[in-house]
């Protein structure tokens, strides 16, 4: 099967995770936060952050509710855009980009409060996941952004869908195999429902199939909020089981959770967000006793463990 069916942006997921178009080693940032600001109504949601993800690291961003941490991956992810500040992944400015392109990119996510289509089955959600890497099937989607000439993208594609080309048929064979993949990956909970709909699922396999979604377009970094949102500690083992699978597979995941043990677990490094700002950063095991981090969350100064998480 051919790569170059692949939307170019993307192709680096279909490499070895770390290394670039060459082979050769990738910049020492993958993504690069710096300075970035977001205001509501004069209030200072996000003020003045910086921060990076290296390629195959893990980050994680903790905080108390309410201190800018899904502002920052919406921000992040273009889904509404800074006010001040840069954003740049594997040296490309995207912070002046919306979440379409910025998909295109390499930078896939999911929701904290959940984004599967309810009367789609589980394989067709994982397969809407890969909508912004095709090529084949869709060779004039260029055109889908000028009023004019949308139409004419759109009856090519209808042409294309019913018709069939050569490398729109090896296109589909792709898709129909990361989907398989990405199924297998959570192959006891998801393998059996491929075919149900999204909202006969739990809440649990819902957000399964959200994460398998993401994970179809073998993005270059993954962004999580909240994956285990409303899971019981036995579903959030397995979610943790799942992220420390693909930390070793090398995927670059930034990820806003709640659950503390799971984020000292997993994590690489921690930030910390209060009041919009940063306001400690580093190894797991330092941050979960720094005074500042157990004032911010507790008021009093006490070891910070799973169970004291407000």
């Amino acid at each position: 099967m051919s790569n170059a069916l692949l939307d170019p942006t993307l192709l680096d997921g279909l490499r070895p995770r770390g290394t670039g178009a060459d082979g050769g080693r990738v910049p020492r940032a993958l993504l690069e936060v710096d300075r970035l600001e977001r205001q509501f109504d004069g209030l200072k949601a996000v003020d003045g952050i910086s921060f990076t993800v290296a390629p195959r690291e893990v980050v994680s961003i903790i905080g108390p509710n309410g201190s800018g941490k899904t502002t920052t991956l919406n921000l992040v992810t273009g889904t509404i855009p800074p006010h001040g500040g840069r954003i740049t992944l594997d040296g490309v400015r995207i912070d002046t980009a919306d979440a379409a392109r910025i998909a295109e990119f390499g930078v896939a996510r999911t929701f904290q409060n959940g984004r599967a289509f309810a009367t789609l089955s589980v394989a067709d959600n994982v397969e809407v996941g890969m909508h912004s890497t095709l090529r084949a099937s869709r060779p004039f989607r260029s055109l889908a952004h000028l009023f004019l000439l949308r139409w004419v993208a759109l009856l090519g594609e209808l042409f294309i869908a019913i018709i069939g080309t050569p490398a729109s048929r090896r296109e589909r064979a792709l898709i129909d195999a990361t989907v398989a993949a990405e199924i297998r990956r959570f192959e006891d909970r998801l393998g059996p429902r491929r075919d149900d709909p999204a909202y006969s699922l739990s809440y649990a396999n819902r957000r399964r199939t959200e994460i398998a979604r993401a994970l179809a377009v073998r993005p270059k970094l993954l962004v999580l909020d909240e994956p285990t949102a409303g899971m019981n500690p036995s579903e959030t083992a397995e979610v943790l089981e799942q992220l420390l699978d693909l930390k070793a597979e090398g995927q670059a995941i930034l990820l806003v959770e709640h659950k503390l043990d799971l984020v000292m677990s997993v994590s690489d490094r921690v930030i910390v967000m209060d009041g919009g700002r940063i306001i400690a950063q580093g190894r797991p095991e330092v941050v979960r006793h720094d005074p500042v981090v157990v004032e911010a969350y507790l008021g009093r100064r006490r070891g910070l463990g799973g169970s004291d998480l407000l």
